[in-house]
C-alpha cells in the first residue's frame, strides 16, 4: 500500500458516491495501468440497467478494455471499495487483472480468492466505506450486515 494506492482508492469512493446519489448500492471501482492512468471507472448500475452484473468492477472492466481496445487488463489494478464477489473475482480472472485493491470487506457474501496481489482492507476507505454501505441500507431497512 502507498500513496498511489490512497489516491486511486478516493477515486474508487467518489464513484460510491455516484452510485448512492443514484440510489444504487454505493460501491465504487477504478480500473488503473501500471503507468497509473485511470483507463476505466464505474460503480453499482443493476437498478438503472436492470442488470444483476452491471456490478462496479465489470462497469469499470468493460469501460478500461473499451479504451485499450482490447479484451485484457494485464499489468492493470482494480481499485473497489467493496471486497469482489465471486462473480467480480472471476471476471477478474478472465480480463487477466494483475492487482486487487479493496477497501471494506465483504461479510455478507463472502468469497475466498487464492490469487495473489490482493490487498485487503485497504487504510480507512474500509470503515469509511462500511458506514457507508450501513447508511445506505438502514435506510432501505434492509440487512446487508
Amino acid at each position: 500500500m502507498n500513496d498511489i494506492d490512497n489516491i486511486n482508492m478516493k477515486y474508487a469512493f467518489k464513484e460510491a458516491l455516484c452510485a448512492l446519489y443514484n440510489n444504487e448500492v454505493p460501491i465504487g471501482a477504478v480500473i488503473v495501468d501500471d503507468k497509473n492512468i485511470i483507463l476505466g471507472k464505474g460503480h453499482n448500475m443493476t437498478n438503472k440497467l436492470k442488470d444483476l452484473s452491471a456490478h462496479a468492477e465489470i462497469q469499470a472492466m468493460t469501460a478500461a478494455c473499451n479504451y485499450l481496445g482490447s479484451k485484457y487488463l494485464k499489468k492493470c489494478t482494480l481499485y473497489v471499495t467493496l471486497e469482489p464477489c465471486m462473480m467480480c473475482m472471476g471476471a477478474a480472472y478472465l480480463f487477466m487483472i494483475n492487482r486487487i485493491v479493496y477497501g471494506a470487506k465483504n461479510s455478507h457474501k463472502k468469497f475466498i480468492n487464492h490469487k495473489k496481489n490482493i490487498i485487503l482492507n485497504f487504510l480507512n476507505s474500509s470503515t469509511e466505506h462500511s458506514e457507508m454501505l450501513k447508511s445506505f441500507f438502514k435506510k432501505k431497512r434492509i440487512k446487508y450486515y
